[in-house]
């Protein structure tokens, strides 16, 4: 772990580091990987020589620590909310965080359905929005969630088509689900 960080630090400061300044003079990237053309290249390829700084490939393959990069990213995207596979209404926009996705449903099989007249029904692996106390939208997640710690909230929509905001805790905290929607559920009456 720390040759690969040496090796980032090299490609990004190669006269400076935190600690110490080196008194050599700053040149060209390119004249310091590659001493001639004909040195450099072999088959169309380019080689460059990092023999010094004691990798392996074996160094190159693991994969980072979570602990580096994981946290800082958020993945985000559109579904379709339809469950015909022609349709791509892009009705469901996610946000993930490590512990959580944030979703917001805008779903046009509801136009005119009040927001306040909307609710929501979390369990582990599944999601259903009411009209009325009668289900007429459900999802499969494309993870487990802790259906305790999810929340909703309603609000009117432009087009007369209500928003529904939610918040998924996931079971398993640090695990990606790469989306919401697994599959749209055949009870959905839209």
């Amino acid at each position: 772990m720390q040759s690969i960080l040496s090796l980032i630090a090299l490609l990004f400061l190669p006269s400076a580091t935190g600690f110490t300044v080196s008194s050599q003079t700053r040149v060209q990237p390119s004249s310091k990987l590659f001493a001639s053309e004909q040195e450099s290249t072999k088959n169309g390829k380019v080689v460059v020589d990092v023999s010094d700084l004691n990798l392996t490939m074996e160094d190159l393959e693991k994969p980072l620590p979570k602990e580096l990069l994981y946290e800082a990213f958020q993945l985000s995207g559109y579904q379709s909310t339809s469950r015909l596979p022609d349709v791509d209404d892009e009705g469901c926009y996610w946000v993930e965080n490590q512990d959580d996705l944030d979703v917001t449903l805008s779903i046009p099989g509801l136009r005119g359905q009040p927001a306040a007249c909307l609710s929501v029904l979390f369990s582990t692996t599944t999601v259903s929005i009411t009209a009325f106390g009668r289900v007429v939208w459900s999802a499969i997640q494309m993870g487990f969630s802790d259906a305790d710690d999810c929340s909703f909230i309603t609000e009117d929509g432009e087009g007369m088509v209500p928003i529904v905001q939610l918040n998924v805790k996931k079971r398993d905290s640090g695990k990606r689900w790469g989306g919401f929607i697994l599959q749209v559920g055949e009870d959905s009456i839209l």
